[in-house]
């Protein structure tokens, strides 16, 4: 059996593949960035459409803050 190195976290696994839980960790990561992407896209559909409640255009209006204020670090 041979070992190597995870390449998402450094250390070594028991397969030739990363762990499958650095390798989760990562899609997820991927995927929430991916929906932060598409915020501002979003918060201006709902806004034209007017149909969203209070509390989600809140939500939405301050995920959209956070990944411009991200974005700039």
């Amino acid at each position: 059996m041979r070992m190597k190195i995870c390449r998402i976290c450094g250390r070594i696994s028991a397969t030739d593949a990363d762990h499958t839980d650095c390798t989760q960790k990562r899609r997820i990561e991927l995927e929430d960035e991916h929906i932060k992407e598409g915020l501002p896209d979003r918060l201006n559909m709902a806004k034209s459409q007017g149909g969203l409640g209070v509390e989600i255009r809140a939500i939405l209006e301050h995920l959209a803050r956070e990944k411009v204020e991200s974005s700039k670090d």
